[in-house]
């Protein structure tokens, strides 16, 4: 029975189709593991020559990957895997990180913290928005940059842009900025955390309220403490869940594009890894995880995040900052100050 199945055209096409798939991914992995390595070795020559370490690993990862970028292109061999590795690995690391957050995490915001992040998304947007057009920016291109900063960066711009109607060239300015900026984020939100001498709890807020994408939250969040990044990633999460009704608003406001204008947003409201992290929450919290896989869970999450953040700087290419224009640099730095200002002083006024 076993070797009728072997041999049998279903298992022959499925081997095939796998054998194919990990030949085109594997080349980008493989250069995302390198980085990897690269930037775990780094950290042990911190610790090292320092005896501590300054720069983590996820944040090493983001430098050398975008290092590389700087200097050489990958081509076209490489891109499935960098993208896959961004992208489909980042997620995973995102669900297998819920079994590090229980209940009592989620209840520790209290319902008038997640009032105070519904209130900050809804101000942020319009605040951006009058900053865009301040500075010239056209309605619709006012509208992406405000709500990537206000929400989740390109996957908000991505999610916002057919239902305004926005052009190609509008989408592509606001997003090469954001990609940039979200990484510059990662890198020095932690120096102002430490200005400002906050703990793990006002540090993880601050991150969850102002970083661009889930993922990007465990790299700004690490230096912190797991507190830190346990609080910004629920938070953060909080900050995606208004995606669906900014996109929902908009298309009753742009109601030219018709009942579908919707859809392009509402199935991003809740996408598969953040269902996924939510359930690990749950059985965390139900204590249906043993305890003995709570270590090695954690540590694959950490380790399939760092990986991600080599290919997010691989994915990066700091050159589109000049393309994308000064307008709409300065909008998004603008707006970007904005969102900061507005998450310290929710921070401050919840007495966190």
């Amino acid at each position: 029975m076993k070797s009728a199945v072997l041999h049998s055209p279903a298992f022959a096409l499925s081997f095939d189709a796998a054998r194919t798939w990990t030949r085109e991914i594997g080349p980008g992995v493989m250069l995302c593991l390198l980085v990897t390595l690269a930037a775990v070795g780094l950290t042990t020559f911190e610790q090292d020559l320092f005896g501590r370490i300054w720069l983590e690993p996820l944040v090493l990862a983001i430098l050398l990957g975008a290092g590389v970028r700087a200097v050489w292109t990958p081509d076209a061999r490489f891109k499935a895997g960098v993208d896959f590795s961004a992208k489909t690995l980042l997620e995973v690391a995102v669900v297998l990180l819920g079994a590090s957050v229980s209940a009592a995490t989620l209840s520790s915001l209290g319902v008038g913290f997640v009032f105070g992040i519904f209130a900050l998304v809804a101000l942020a947007i319009v605040v951006g928005f009058g900053l865009a057009r301040a500075l010239g920016l056209t309605p619709r291109m006012a509208l992406l940059v405000a709500c990537g900063n206000a929400i989740c960066g390109n996957s908000a711009i991505a999610a916002v842009a057919p239902v305004i109607d926005a052009d190609g060239e509008e989408v592509a300015a606001s997003i090469a900025f954001t990609a940039v900026l979200g990484v510059v984020v990662v890198l020095t939100l932690p120096l102002l955390g430490g200005l400002m001498s906050m703990n793990g709890l006002q540090y993880g807020a601050l991150a969850g309220l102002t970083v661009y994408a889930v993922p990007q939250v465990l790299a700004a969040s690490a230096p912190f403490g797991a507190a830190a990044i346990q609080t910004g990633t629920v938070v953060k999460l909080v900050r995606v869940l208004m995606l669906g009704p900014v996109v929902l608003a908009l298309s009753l406001i742009f109601r030219r594009r018709g009942a579908d204008a919707a859809s392009p947003g509402l199935h991003r409201l809740l996408p598969w890894f953040i269902l996924g992290f939510l359930a690990m929450i749950g059985l965390r919290s139900f204590d249906l995880i043993p305890q003995g896989l709570l270590a090695p869970t954690a540590a694959a999450s950490g380790l399939l995040t760092i990986v991600a953040m080599a290919a997010l700087g691989l994915q990066t290419d700091i050159r589109a900052v000049a393309r994308a224009g000064r307008r709409t640099a300065a909008a998004v730095c603008l707006s970007l100050a904005a969102l900061i200002l507005l998450a310290l002083a929710l921070i401050r006024l919840l007495g966190l």
